[in-house]
């Protein structure tokens, strides 16, 4: 019974490890794209050092 339970405690920690890390993926791809569409859309003022971000 004992190596059952931690058989199946190690499944349910990959199995949520697993969705995390997808999930973490998407998160890093959305970011990705605002922070290029921030480039593409900025506008160019006096002396274009203006940005829509703080970074």
């Amino acid at each position: 019974m004992g190596p059952l339970l931690i058989v199946l405690l190690l499944a349910l920690i990959l199995f949520g490890a697993g969705f995390a890390l997808h999930l973490l993926w998407w998160i890093a791809v959305v970011v990705i794209v605002l922070w290029l569409l921030g480039f593409v859309l900025r506008g160019t003022h006096s002396g274009g050092r203006r940005r829509w971000y703080r970074w």
